[in-house]
C-alpha cells in the first residue's frame, strides 16, 4: 500500500487565490515557560479545500450536508497537462469518465510554485459535459475551478447537479490511474467550504 498526500501545506506566505492579502493564513505562536500554543486564522478556501453549494448559490446547501461517503471512495486521475488555457469539452471527450465517478484533473498548474493568474481552469462546456455524464465530484490542481467567466457558470453547472468541487490539489507527482481517495475536511457547520487533507492510496479498491 502506498499513500500519496496531495494536500497543499498551510503556512504564512503560501500561495493564495490572486495573491490577496486577506486570504493569507495567520499563525500566532506563544510560549509561556514550557507551554507552547498556536492560534491559526484562515479562510475556508485556503489551499486544498472542498466547496459547498452555498459558495456560489444563494440559499445553497452548507458544508455539513456533504456525506463523508462521497469523499472517501475510489477516484480517477486524468493527465491533462497538454491542455492550454482551459480544459474544454474536447479535452474530455474520449476519456474513460463514467456516471458517479469522482475525477481529478492533473494540469500544468501542478508545476506552478506560486499563484498563476493564467491558471488552467474547467470551462463551462466541460462542466456541462461532466454534469451530463453524471459524475459525483471533480477536483483540480488550481485554487479555483474557473476564472474569467462572468456569473461563474462552471461552479453553477456542477453544483446545480450536486457535483462536489475540490480545489487546490497537488498532483505533480501523481500518475494517471485509479486510486482510493480519502478527502477528510474539517467538521465545519454552516460554511461554504472547508479545508481538507486529501490522500490517494494505491492498492485499495
Amino acid at each position: 500500500m502506498r499513500i500519496i498526500d496531495i494536500t497543499a501545506p498551510i503556512f504564512e506566505g503560501m500561495p493564495v487565490y490572486k495573491n490577496k492579502a486577506e486570504k493569507q493564513p495567520s499563525l500566532k505562536t506563544v510560549t509561556n515557560r514550557h507551554v507552547t500554543e498556536s492560534r491559526l486564522s484562515l479562510d475556508v478556501h485556503t489551499g486544498t479545500h472542498i466547496d459547498a453549494p452555498l459558495h456560489m448559490i444563494n440559499e445553497g446547501k452548507t458544508f455539513e450536508t456533504i456525506p463523508l461517503e462521497r469523499l472517501v471512495r475510489n477516484c480517477k486521475v486524468f493527465d491533462l497537462t497538454e491542455a492550454t488555457g482551459k480544459i474544454a469539452k474536447r479535452d474530455l471527450e474520449g476519456l474513460a469518465i463514467e456516471k458517479d465517478d469522482f475525477v481529478l484533473f492533473k494540469t500544468k498548474n501542478s508545476f506552478d510554485e506560486g499563484f498563476n493568474f493564467e491558471f488552467i481552469y474547467v470551462a463551462e462546456d466541460a462542466a456541462r459535459y461532466l454534469a451530463d455524464i453524471g459524475i459525483s465530484g471533480v477536483g483540480i490542481d488550481a485554487l479555483g475551478i474557473e476564472r474569467a467567466q462572468e456569473g461563474h457558470p462552471t461552479h453553477r453547472a456542477l453544483m446545480g447537479q450536486d457535483i462536489i468541487i475540490m480545489e487546490g490539489l497537488q498532483l505533480k507527482d501523481v500518475q494517471p490511474g485509479e486510486y482510493f481517495m480519502v478527502a477528510a475536511p474539517l467538521k465545519l457547520q454552516g460554511t461554504d467550504a472547508s479545508p481538507a487533507r486529501v490522500l490517494l492510496i494505491e492498492g485499495i479498491h
